[in-house]
C-alpha cells in the first residue's frame, strides 16, 4: 500500500515528530511493507531518520513531486494532530488551514483517497476559515479525531460528509526504543527527584504563569527537594521561556535545562524517570500519562483540557488563565507525595486511550484495505 503522510513534520516540533514517529510504526506493525511518502521541510533528515521517501512541503519546490506522490498513492494521511485550525492568520490560500486543505484537494485531484488521521479540530473562528473547511474538508474520504470535542465542532463547521470516529491522539500508540542519552547528558545521580517541566510561549498569559511556575518551582525545591527539569519540546521558543522562568527563581541553581538536540524517543525516555511533569505541552503530559508518570497541566488550549479529562488528570490541572501559585503548589505537592494512588488512578484510563490510539491504523485498514502482516 502506498501511503502519503502530510503534517507539520520537519520543523523541529517533539510533538509533531512524535506523532509521526507513531503513525509510521504502527503503519509498519499492522501492514505489509508500506510504501511511505512524507511531505518535510526537511526532507532528507525525515527521509534518514523513518527510512522513508520524503518531499519538501511548502510550495517554493518539488511540487511536481508532490503530485507526483500523490498520484502513485493510494491513500493521503493527513495528520495527525492540531492541523485544522485558524490560531495562525489565514490569508487566502496562506497559512496552516490552507495549506492543509490545498493538499487534500490536490489528492482528491489526483484520483487519491484521503483520510484525516487522528485529529484535533479547531478552533476556526474566521469566515473564510469556514468557508474553506465546509467546501475541503467534505472531500476527505473518514475521519478520525482524538477527543469528542473535535467530532463536534467538524460537524459544527458543517463537515458532515465523511464519517468521523472519534479515537485517541496517535501518540498513545507510540513505540519508544530505550535510549537514555537525555538523562545521561546531565549532571545527575540517580537519587533526584525529578520534576519535568515543559512550558510553551503563549503570550495572553506568558508573565504571570511565568512567575507563579517560578514560585511554585522554587516551593516545590524547598519542601520536597526536587530537581526541576526543563524540557524544549520546540526549540528555541521552550529553551527561552524556560530560561524566562530560570530567571525568576531563588534556587534556579537548583534546576536543569535539556538541551534542544534529542529526538521524541529520547524526551519520552527522559520523562518516564520524573517524579512528576508539570506542562503546557500536550505531548510532554502524553508522554507522562504513556510512562504512568503523574502530570499537571496548565491548558492553554481545549486540546490539553480534553487530554486531562481522559487520562484522569483534569481534577489536578487548571485552564492557563485561571490558577493561583498556591493551588498549583498543593496539587504538585499531592502528586509527588500520593503517587502510587494517582498511578492507580491513571493506569485503566490511559490503557484504553492506548487501544484508541491503536484503532486509528485498524480503521484506516477496514475502510482502505491493505495487506496485513
Amino acid at each position: 500500500m502506498k501511503i502519503v503522510l502530510s503534517g507539520f513534520y520537519g520543523l523541529g516540533n517533539t510533538g509533531d515528530e512524535a506523532i509521526l514517529k507513531a503513525i509510521i510504526d504502527n503503519l509498519r506493525a499492522e501492514l505489509r511493507n508500506p510504501d511511505i511518502t512524507v511531505f518535510s521541510l526537511s526532507p532528507e533528515k525525515t527521509a534518514k531518520e523513518y527510512n522513508v521517501k520524503s518531499v519538501y512541503r511548502a510550495w517554493r519546490r518539488e511540487n511536481k513531486e508532490k503530485v507526483k506522490a500523490l498520484r502513485s498513492a493510494d491513500l493521503l494521511i493527513s495528520g495527525g494532530g492540531g492541523l485544522l485550525q485558524d490560531t495562525y492568520p489565514t490569508k487566502f490560500l496562506f497559512g496552516p488551514l490552507p495549506y492543509y486543505l490545498l493538499i487534500v484537494m490536490l489528492a482528491k485531484l489526483c484520483g487519491t483517497k484521503v483520510m484525516f488521521f487522528s485529529q484535533g479540530i479547531g478552533p476556526v473562528t474566521s469566515t473564510w476559515g469556514k468557508i474553506l473547511m465546509k467546501v475541503f474538508a467534505n472531500r476527505a474520504d473518514f475521519v478520525t479525531v482524538r477527543d469528542q470535542y473535535s467530532k463536534d465542532y467538524l460537524e459544527k463547521l458543517g463537515v458532515t460528509r465523511p464519517e468521523t470516529v472519534v479515537t485517541a491522539d496517535i501518540v498513545f500508540a507510540f513505540m519508544a526504543d530505550e535510549d537514555h542519552s537525555a538523562y545521561d547528558s546531565l549532571p545527575l545521580t540517580g537519587n533526584e527527584r525529578l520534576v519535568a517541566v515543559a512550558p510553551r510561549p503563549w503570550f495572553e498569559h506568558e508573565d504571570a504563569y511565568i512567575q507563579k511556575m517560578a514560585w511554585t518551582l522554587d516551593q516545590l525545591i524547598e519542601q520536597r527537594g526536587v530537581t526541576p527539569v526543563f524540557v524544549p519540546m520546540e526549540p528555541p521558543y521552550d529553551t527561552n521561556i524556560s530560561k524566562k522562568i530560570q530567571a525568576q527563581m531563588r534556587h534556579a541553581d537548583n534546576s536543569l535545562l535539556l538541551g534542544e538536540q534529542f529526538t521524541p524517543n529520547q524526551f519520552y525516555n527522559f520523562i518516564s524517570r520524573c517524579d512528576l511533569t508539570l506542562a503546557l505541552r500536550l505531548h510532554a503530559l502524553i508522554f507522562s500519562a504513556l510512562s504512568n508518570v503523574p502530570h499537571i497541566g496548565l491548558s492553554y488550549d481545549r486540546k490539553v483540557e480534553s487530554f486531562l479529562k481522559r487520562s484522569g488528570m483534569w481534577d489536578k490541572s487548571f485552564e492557563l488563565g485561571e490558577f493561583t501559585q498556591e493551588a498549583l503548589l498543593q496539587n504538585a505537592l499531592y502528586a509527588l507525595d500520593h503517587r502510587s494512588e494517582v498511578e492507580a488512578l491513571m493506569e485503566p484510563k490511559v490503557e484504553l486511550l492506548r487501544q484508541e490510539a491503536k484503532r486509528n491504523v485498524g480503521l484506516l485498514k477496514e475502510q482502505f484495505g491493505g495487506s496485513t502482516q
